[in-house]
């Protein structure tokens, strides 16, 4: 039987997974800050149901925060766009809108005394253990929400929880069972990590160039724009009580104090000067600008020239991404502003990329090459060693107990038990993410006697999740 389970894991083990992965998920909907934006606009519309910019940002806002949690506040905009979370974000309301079409259909309604009961439950409304409805206005509040918008929602989730309850879910003695032999299956195992630290590579010349060879397109050189350019600098004028005072009365809404309110001529002089200068800098650019193209600039303007490209530019990505769409067919870019001063450009000449010689290649070639040789040659050292090293000796061990593979991180203990009880091999290695081989060897299998008191619990949320996501494929 602990035979046939082993070989089986693989399955049962991803069962157990997905149960966890439900369980997260379901935290993705309730309370939560939300910042609402044209609640107007419809970004999607599924059957009868539209989803609004503003319930986009609400999706959005609660999974972000959630993210946030598990990363324990290391979560980014960055990191957002790396997970898609714009697109689960969605999903997630075309999921939601699908089963309110469902209900639609069947005629399920939501009553108020439903929607009063559900309140009553909610603990952040509640004051000395029952529900306060002076509390539940401040906290609506605080975020942005008014009552009806709040309680509309709330309508919507439970309308989602009532389709989703006519699934029937009842978890069989034998599915009780099964999920405890799961959790109890052990091995003892005999284990021994290997690592990259003391394998040594040879890095000469010639066993560089044979990688370099068969990596070419991998070390090509940034493509990179001869331009020649004229620069405006800083304007600096005096101007007379008039014009000041003209400016001003022109551009009152230009000078306001922290408070939003526009001050007086005095108070706002150096400003208006200030900006007087840059609108008389910004003119004379202009003006160099148009004689340039005509070739009628004066000889006391400056022309320089420099070879621009990503790792070499004086100026900022803004200027380069605009240079970039010049063509030599058109190859004038109007002034652009830099720290106050202006500069005008002209493309001479687009250098394209191409493959870097083995020279200029090297530095690059170098890192990639060791990385790539250690990990050969470990797996060359596993794959000799395994049917006769020698190593630590564990306990019995269950999928739970990383703590008991000492010498890496917990995390990489996690990873590799979840590979282990995956495996159908007696003896054999594993590599980790992290590149970190683990030999091992099953010196004995049992089964605990261990119980778990949640069991159900988790066959019910496997279930759950599974008739859920049928249900959705359906609709």
């Amino acid at each position: 039987m602990i035979t046939w389970m082993q070989r089986h894991k693989k399955y049962l083990i991803i069962t157990i997974w997905i149960s966890t992965i439900a369980f997260v998920g379901a935290g993705f909907v309730g309370w939560g800050q939300y910042s609402y934006g044209d609640k107007a606009g419809a970004v999607a519309k599924v059957g009868n149901i539209e989803i609004t910019m503003g319930e986009l940002q609400k999706s959005y806002s609660n999974l972000y925060g959630q993210y946030n949690k598990m990363f324990q506040g290391n979560f980014d905009e960055e990191k957002a766009k790396s997970f898609g979370l714009q697109g689960q974000a969605l999903k997630h309301l075309t999921d939601q809108a699908l089963i309110l079409n469902l209900a639609a259909s069947y005629d399920l309604r939501v009553s108020d005394a439903d929607l009063l009961a559900e309140l009553k439950t909610q603990e952040f409304f509640f004051k000395d253990g029952v529900f306060d409805k002076t509390i539940y206005k401040e906290a609506l509040s605080r975020n942005n929400l008014n009552s009806n918008e709040y309680e509309a929602d709330d309508k919507k989730q439970l309308l989602i929880k009532k389709v989703l309850k006519l699934l029937p879910i009842e978890v069989s003695k034998n599915e009780s069972n099964i999920i405890n032999t799961i959790l109890n299956i052990s091995d003892k195992i005999e284990y021994k990590i290997l690592t990259d630290k003391n394998i040594e590579i040879d890095t000469s010349d010639d066993s560089l160039k044979q990688f370099w060879k068969t990596k070419q397109e991998n070390f090509m050189s940034e493509t990179s724009y001869e331009v020649k350019y004229i620069k405006q600098e800083k304007v600096t004028k005096d101007y007379d009580e008039t014009k000041i005072s003209e400016y001003y009365s022109k551009n009152k809404n230009h000078f306001k104090d922290e408070n939003g309110k526009i001050v007086s001529i005095d108070d706002a002089k150096d400003n208006v000067i200030a900006e007087l200068n840059a609108k008389a800098t910004k003119d004379l650019a202009l003006r160099s600008y148009i004689s340039y193209k005509k070739g009628k600039l004066s000889s006391d303007i400056k022309i320089s020239s420099l070879v621009i490209s990503q790792s070499n530019n004086p100026f900022n990505e803004v200027t380069l991404e605009k240079v970039k769409k010049l063509s030599l067919n058109k190859p004038y870019l109007k002034p652009i502003e830099i720290d106050g001063e202006y500069f005008t450009f002209e493309l001479a000449k687009i250098n394209p990329s191409q493959v870097k010689s083995f020279e200029d290649a090297k530095a690059d070639v170098l890192p990639l090459f060791i990385s790539q040789e250690k990990k050969t040659k470990l797996i060359e050292l596993a794959t000799t060693s395994v049917e006769t090293f020698k190593g630590k000796v564990t306990k019995f061990l269950t999928h739970t107990d990383a703590v008991e593979i000492t010498g890496i991180p917990v995390l990489e203990s996690n990873e590799f038990l979840i590979k282990l009880f995956n495996t159908q091999k007696k003896r054999d290695f594993i590599t980790l993410e992290s590149g970190t081989i683990i030999l091992y060897n099953i010196l004995e299998q049992k089964l605990l006697s261990n119980s778990s008191i949640n069991q159900d619990d988790s066959i019910n949320k496997i279930k759950s999740a599974m008739f859920n996501e049928g249900l959705l494929k359906i609709l």
